[in-house]
């Protein structure tokens, strides 16, 4: 198996933020990063689209808090 790392890349304030905004929305947050060996040696880094995932729950509150993590997560992995 080619090497895969699972990162916990969890932001205690945009987490806090999202609690105060919606409680059952603990199990959802976007705090991984997937770092992975392609079949060609080169290397991908991943995340959860945190749009996608907090849009599950009916909360606009949400919504803000989420745009801001998806764009703090793509720059970092356009960083990489």
């Amino acid at each position: 198996f080619r090497q895969y790392r699972i990162l916990g890349a969890c932001n205690p304030h945009f987490a806090h933020q999202a609690l105060l905004a919606e409680p059952h929305i603990g199990t959802m947050l976007p705090c991984n990063v997937v770092v992975r060996e392609m079949e060609d040696g080169g290397v991908e880094a991943s995340a959860v689209d945190p749009l996608a995932s907090m849009r599950a729950v009916d909360n606009p509150a949400l919504q803000e808090i989420a745009t801001q993590i998806r764009e703090k997560l793509q720059r970092v992995i356009a960083s990489l």
